[in-house]
């Protein structure tokens, strides 16, 4: 009987080590299985976010790069271009900004310098500002931020110079820059560029209306005759023609026509507004919208005065024009990608190239001078996929401005109204509303901070007796400080304004020709007419005119009469009592052509 327990017990245990190796196996194949389901998941990830650009023959780095920023289809300016580039063919497009042109002419130029051992650079990028070069630099670095040993570096005016050649003089793959500092270097022996394959002129258009037609030709002319070239611009003038027939060599033209689908996610609006009252409704606009704006103006003085007055009301700003120097610059566009900053007021030719994903809100607080200028504009927000709006300040004067601008851009612009008192304080209660619930539902990890809390809270009602909605109350009054919550400012202005602006628009043509007399009559009495040696036949344009002296003096756009532009010169109608300072800037101006 005990040799038969023994062996009853000897046959149990080894059931029960086979029910063991049995569960471990199977816990073993659980385990193989959920392994292969994730790395098939793995796979199909990757091959999600890979498939629209492996047919382009690109390394896995690149691959892996683009995996990581999100990349998942081509822009139809990469579909276009990124094959001819491959094969080494010059290149001409057309297309606006925000259509991924930066990596259409980035990602071939990396595949092709895999490899590359040289100590000289290869590939020249020219930028037409400093934001817009800092910006590609970046974006090539991201690019190939897989890539061992890949180098790019940004040289640029208003940066120390002595660091640039520090960075030259090591192995550099992809220089990017600004055309006069890369002169500089060029002529100081500086920037080795007799290895240069690759030349890309990005954004032509600006800068041949910054004036550095002659500094690009220059350049081009000092660069080994053997290299390819790509020519990106927005518009394709007659001058970005020529520069195109006589130095690409049978280039591929590709022409992308605006992306219906980014226009489509900005939000296009104006609003009627005198040009008194242009600071008032401005202060209206952000208190609806005051996160992440950039404010556009004409002139370096008004971006001052502006950021000074909204600062007063409260709001965090910035100021971005010529005058700052770079390194302020890098810091103030830092600080607003960063949330320190909520609003930037600029002028266009500083904002150049800026992108950041924070821009929800631009506002034309002055009328763009040109198509051009305002897609630019309006092209800092509903980047990449994102939504945006933008709003656009029209006066009396500048409405049929608007009608031709709408025909231009092929978009009907909705009119809204200003903010009125209880439009805002409707705003404030949501926001407080909103801002305290978010509060209750937060979870405060900081175990000390709740402590105080809960203590605070038990003295409350047993020293003074108080209820949770007392404490409540208190707590609210708290947040909202001791000025009014409300806006109880006169608004009648705004009223006033639309049913003004309806009654204008229902006059018939003799009382708008009556005043347009007396308008002319009142400019001859107060202006004087200057004559400058410029015209037709240099392709100047009254937007070049205007915005030339509005950037070379404190002349504000408004203030400029008459101008009549003949074959050789033009005249321009001016204040009779300018400065004598202002007068002798005028004699030295350069118009932008």
């Amino acid at each position: 009987m005990a040799l038969k327990k023994d062996i009853n017990s000897l046959d149990s245990e080894q059931e029960k080590t086979q029910n063991e190796d049995t569960s471990l196996q199977e816990l073993k194949k659980l385990e193989n299985k959920k392994d292969i389901e994730s790395q098939s998941l793995e796979v199909s990830k990757r091959n999600y976010y890979e498939n629209g650009f492996r047919d382009f023959g690109f390394n896995q780095s690149i691959l892996n790069s683009l995996r990581n920023k999100g990349y998942i289809n081509p822009t139809p300016i990469q579909k276009a271009a990124i094959p001819e580039l491959m094969l080494g063919r010059d290149l001409l497009g057309q297309a606006q900004t925000g259509t991924g042109k930066t990596a259409a002419f980035a990602l071939p130029l990396i595949e092709k310098l895999a490899d590359n051992k040289e100590l000289n650079a290869k590939v020249l990028v020219m930028t037409p500002t400093r934001e817009l070069a800092t910006q590609v630099a970046e974006s090539f670095k991201s690019y190939s931020s897989e890539s061992s040993n890949f180098k790019t570096v940004a040289i640029y005016g208003g940066t120390d110079y002595r660091n640039q050649i520090s960075v030259l003089k090591r192995k550099v793959d992809v220089v990017v820059g600004t055309p006069g500092r890369i002169m500089d270097h060029i002529r100081q022996g500086t920037f080795k560029i007799k290895d240069i394959n690759c030349l890309v002129l990005d954004e032509a258009d600006e800068m041949l209306n910054m004036g550095f037609l002659e500094d690009i030709e220059w350049i081009i002319d000092q660069l080994p005759d053997n290299k390819q070239m790509v020519l990106f611009s927005a518009t394709m003038p007659s001058e970005i023609r020529n520069i195109a027939k006589k130095y690409l060599n049978d280039p591929a033209e590709i022409l992308i026509k605006s992306v219906k689908k980014e226009t489509q996610l900005i939000s296009q609006k104006f609003l009627y507004v005198q040009r008194h009252h242009k600071l008032d409704a401005l202060k209206r606009i952000l208190e609806l919208n005051n996160e992440g704006v950039i404010i556009f103006v004409r002139t370096k003085l008004l971006t001052t005065s502006i950021a000074e007055a909204l600062e007063n009301s409260g709001h965090t700003v910035a100021v971005l024009n010529g005058d700052i120097p770079q390194n302020q610059r890098e810091n103030t566009v830092d600080r607003l990608k960063k949330g320190f900053i909520n609003i930037l007021v600029a002028t266009d030719v500083a904002a150049r190239g800026l992108d950041v994903e924070r821009i929800k809100l631009v506002v034309n607080y002055d009328f763009p001078f040109d198509k051009e200028t305002y897609t630019h504009r309006i092209g800092r927000t509903g980047r990449a996929g994102r939504s945006g709006e933008a709003i656009l300040f029209v006066n009396q004067r500048e409405k049929h401005f608007l009608r031709n601008l709408e025909n231009s851009i092929r978009t009907k612009i909705e009119e809204i109204n200003i903010p009125s008192n209880k439009i805002i304080n409707e705003k404030r209660m949501e926001k407080l509303i909103e801002n305290v619930n978010v509060s209750s539902l937060a979870k405060d990890e900081n175990e000390e901070n709740k402590a105080l809390i809960i203590d605070v809270l038990d003295n409350l009602k047993e020293k003074y007796s108080m209820d949770d909605s007392n404490i409540a109350m208190a707590a609210i009054n708290l947040v909202i400080g001791n000025k009014s919550f409300f806006v109880n400012e006169d608004d009648s202005w705004i009223h006033k304004q639309n049913n003004t602006d309806r009654n204008r628009s229902n006059r018939n043509s003799n009382t708008r020709m009556r005043n347009s007399n007396r308008r002319n009559n009142y400019q001859n009495d107060s202006f004087e007419t200057y004559k400058f040696n410029f015209g037709k036949f240099d392709g100047v344009r009254v937007a070049n005119i205007i915005s030339s002296i509005c950037n070379s003096t404190n002349i504000n756009g408004r203030s400029i009469g008459k101008i009549q532009i003949f074959n050789d010169y033009c005249l321009v109608d001016l204040p009779r009592d300018l400065h004598r300072e202002t007068k002798n800037k005028l004699k030295k101006i350069k118009f932008r052509n």
